[in-house]
């Protein structure tokens, strides 16, 4: 996954989930968050970023924020592309083989799922959730409390008894660490259904990326304590 007119900045502020204030050319720019998550770790201020900026006129910002330095690693924060780099790696014929359907954004009971799969053995689920939150190599997921996750996996489990495979795969956005586990601090709701949708046979993956200034791309499964 390539992005395209990439531009360097300066993170200065975040006032509200949905924009930031981000210097450029010494110029100071209002820029979107494509990311609602806390982030706290990753936006401090005066930390190098990259921004992607948009030529539609319709747009209220001129750019998104798209990654941030932390220490010798860049790491992509943009909760859209996910998807993206998920669709592409199935379509390599990764995780699946015999694959004659894949339909993203599918729905099933209360919840849309990111991907429908049909193989020719079977059907299969997959929730995809990114990854930011990094401390000393481990990855974590949740940053903040999410309902929305917590029903996710609920959901997950409901469609191994209708006969589904099951999988949620968390997409490391960031290269070299070394290991993927849930919050816990942060919403033990979650890691207790992650944990519980284990024992029932839901699929939990971990991949990291590759990550440069203006790409991403699925690069090695890296391990799950759950």
């Amino acid at each position: 996954m390539k992005y395209s007119n990439i531009f360097k900045g300066k993170f200065i502020s975040r006032p509200n989930r949905f924009i930031a204030y981000i210097e450029i050319d010494g110029c100071i720019e209002v820029c979107h968050v494509k990311n609602t998550g806390r982030c706290k770790e990753l936006l401090i201020p005066n930390v190098e970023v990259f921004v992607e900026k948009n030529e539609n006129p319709r747009r209220k910002t001129k750019f998104s924020l798209i990654a941030v330095r932390k220490g010798n690693r860049i790491i992509n924060m943009d909760s859209q592309v996910t998807n993206k780099v998920i669709h592409e790696w199935l379509l390599k014929g990764n995780l699946f083989t015999e694959v004659t359907l894949i339909k993203p954004e599918t729905k099933y009971g209360s919840s849309r799922f990111d991907f429908y799969i049909e193989t020719k053995k079977g059907r299969a689920f997959i929730e995809v959730k990114g990854v930011t939150l990094e401390n000393e190599g481990i990855v974590k997921f949740p940053d903040a409390p999410t309902e929305r996750g917590v029903k996710h996996i609920k959901e997950l489990c409901e469609s191994i008894k209708e006969g589904f495979e099951a999988y949620i795969i968390f997409v490391i956005q960031m290269k070299d660490v070394v290991h993927f586990e849930p919050n816990a601090e942060t919403h033990k709701e979650f890691a207790d259904a992650l944990k519980e949708a284990k024992e029932k046979g839901v699929h939990i993956l971990a991949l990291d990326c590759e990550v440069t200034e203006d790409t991403i791309d699925i690069m090695d499964y890296v391990k799950v304590i759950v």
